[in-house]
């Protein structure tokens, strides 16, 4: 199984809460946002989602 991670750069405010909650580091800070750079590592837990207040992240399996 797979999941794809998008972040709404429009949207997310670089609290890097979503990159300190991940379990097998997904998301990393890239110019101030946060950046899936390791999907296939992605368990599809949506900690991420749960931590951002701003809604910026979606995890959709593929």
């Amino acid at each position: 199984m797979a999941w794809q991670v998008t972040v709404d750069k429009d949207k997310c405010v670089g609290d890097e809460e979503c990159v300190e909650v991940c379990p097998v580091d997904v998301l990393e800070m890239v110019d101030g946002k946060a950046e899936p750079v390791n999907m296939d590592e992605c368990l599809g837990c949506e900690s991420c989602i749960e931590v951002c207040e701003e809604d910026a992240i979606t995890v959709e399996e593929t």
